[in-house]
């Protein structure tokens, strides 16, 4: 059908996105080609791409999204991209924000200018609801101010305005994506859920920020990847799609169904004091993608952490060697 470039393709989100194109299980979307453009930094891994590394449309290209040569290359003759690569947890942005400008603002800057040199018939750029900030009644639509508060959140605004701008200038056919929270299996487990769930199972204790009240809206990767390509194949060139889950949570709600789900009960919670700048609440009204494209979240908030925590429980081989160095790991 087409080639596709997936930068990014070897993460969380970007690798399951991989794995359902070239499975057939998004319509409309099924590549004679598919290219993962990866870095293979901490996060980046093989081992993500495991069950479908022997299909001959997958190809794997290790380097890094800033180079203009390399990015150049990859676009050529390329048909559809979708741009995942970026640095993506809040705490390590606090900790040091530059690999996060770098990645996020240059590097999605620098696969723009070569989608137009490349005429790439369509592009969509992956983003977050953390650029609207925090959201404190109703729901945040496409239409939001964009009120970032992290430097993470910062530096995918400024991407999403570069694409924006790409567009209005360049009359380059991209659409903007923003999801709510994710999980699923293959998530590094230094986000909450897989940080939580691998320390419940090995008998650790797990950090809870503040109160623990801080409400994010869920969603499962699947469901998140099913929107992305509605996106790719009916989105309106220049608007943003937000994409969601339908299931809000505070952090003490999520950590209770964890503790149970683990067999474990309250004193494997330790309080830590609360993140700078903690955005009290996520919500993004998905009105516009469920008119326009039909977009429906099919895997339930409950089914869809059971098999999470249950793909944790036996994949021990793949989260395990990757645990060294991951904060609230102890």
């Amino acid at each position: 059908m087409r080639r596709v470039l997936v930068t990014g393709g070897a993460g969380f989100i970007g690798s399951n996105f991989v794995r359902m194109a070239l499975t057939g299980a998004l319509p409309g979307l099924e590549p004679d080609e598919l290219v993962v453009l990866d870095k293979l930094t901490y996060a980046g891994n093989r081992a993500n791409l495991a069950p479908v590394s022997d299909d001959d449309r997958l190809r794997l290209v290790i380097g890094d999204v800033c180079d203009p040569e390399l990015v150049a290359r990859e676009t050529a003759g390329t048909d559809l991209v979708v741009h995942f690569a970026a640095e993506s947890h809040v705490d390590r942005s606090i900790a040091g924000s530059a690999d996060f400008v770098t990645t996020n603002v240059v590097g999605t800057q620098v696969l723009l200018q070569a989608a137009v040199a490349a005429r790439v018939e369509r592009v969509v750029h992956v983003s977050t609801d953390e650029v609207y900030g925090s959201v404190g009644e109703g729901a945040a639509a496409e239409d939001h101010p964009l009120l970032p508060n992290s430097p993470y959140a910062a530096s995918k605004a400024s991407s999403d305005l570069l694409a924006r701008a790409f567009h209005r200038t360049h009359g380059l056919s991209v659409s903007t994506t923003r999801c709510s929270n994710n999980y699923g299996p293959y998530q590094f487990p230094e986000k909450v859920i897989p940080l939580f769930v691998t320390n419940l199972i090995e008998g650790r204790t797990v950090p809870l920020y503040g109160d623990g009240l801080h409400v994010r809206d869920w969603l499962h990767v699947d469901d998140h990847c099913r929107g992305i390509a509605l996106v790719a194949n009916g989105g309106r060139d220049g608007e943003v799609y937000n994409i969601g889950g339908g299931t809000e949570l505070s952090n003490r709600d999520l950590t209770d169904r964890l503790l149970a789900a683990t067999g474990r009960d309250s004193s494997a919670v330790r309080r830590v004091t609360d993140r700078l700048g903690h955005d009290r609440r996520y919500c993004v009204d998905i009105t516009r993608i469920s008119d326009e494209l039909g977009y429906r979240p099919q895997v339930g908030f409950d089914d869809g952490l059971a098999a999470t925590v249950d793909w944790y429980r036996t994949r021990r081989d793949w989260w395990e060697p990757l645990r060294t160095g991951v904060s609230g790991a102890a």
